[in-house]
C-alpha cells in the first residue's frame, strides 16, 4: 500500500515540476513579446513619419508646388496643385500633439483644428533653402528624426 501512495506522490511532484517549468517559459516569452511590441511600435512611428513626408513631397514635386509657411504659429509644409483650374493646397503641420494634413482651396483660411490627424507628433519644423527641404519631426517618445529632401523638379520650390 505504501508503494502505491509513494508512486502517486512522485507522479504529482513530476507533474508540478513540469507545470512550473511551463509557467516560467510562458512568463519569459510574454516579456520578450512585450519588449518586441514596444520596439516595433516606436520604429513604426519613426518609419511612418519619414515615409509619409517623403511620399507627399515626391508626389507634389513639380515647379513651384512646394513651399513653407505657418499655420496658427506652426511651421507648415505647403504642397500646391491645380485641379480643374482651381488651385488647392495640402498643408502638413503639427497641432495639438499630432502631425496633421489639411487639403483645401488656396486661401480658404481654415483653422489648424480642421486638419486630419495623421500621427502623434510633438513638433514639426520644416525649412526650404536652395532646392533642399529640411524637416525635423519630434516624436512623442522624445526622439527627433531629421530628413533632407532635394526637390527633383527644376524650380520645384515656390518662390
Amino acid at each position: 500500500m505504501k508503494k502505491k501512495s509513494m508512486s502517486g506522490v512522485l507522479v504529482l511532484l513530476v507533474f508540478a515540476a513540469f507545470m512550473v517549468s511551463v509557467l516560467l517559459v510562458l512568463l519569459s516569452g510574454a516579456d520578450t513579446v512585450q519588449t518586441l511590441t514596444q520596439r516595433d511600435r516606436r520604429t513604426y512611428h519613426h518609419r511612418t513619419a519619414v515615409q509619409y513626408l517623403t511620399t507627399k513631397v515626391r508626389q507634389s514635386d513639380c515647379a513651384g508646388a512646394v513651399s513653407v509657411s505657418e499655420t496658427d504659429g506652426s511651421s507648415t509644409l505647403v504642397l500646391t496643385e491645380k485641379i480643374d483650374g482651381i488651385t488647392y493646397e495640402t498643408r502638413i503641420y503639427c497641432y495639438d500633439g499630432y502631425l496633421r494634413e489639411l487639403f483645401c482651396a488656396k486661401g480658404a483660411g481654415l483653422a489648424a483644428t480642421f486638419g486630419e490627424e495623421i500621427l502623434p507628433m510633438e513638433d514639426f519644423q520644416v525649412s526650404l533653402e536652395d532646392g533642399f527641404l529640411s524637416a525635423a519631426l519630434s516624436l512623442p517618445d522624445g526622439t527627433t528624426d531629421h530628413v533632407v529632401l532635394q526637390l527633383r523638379s527644376e524650380g520645384g520650390a515656390a518662390q
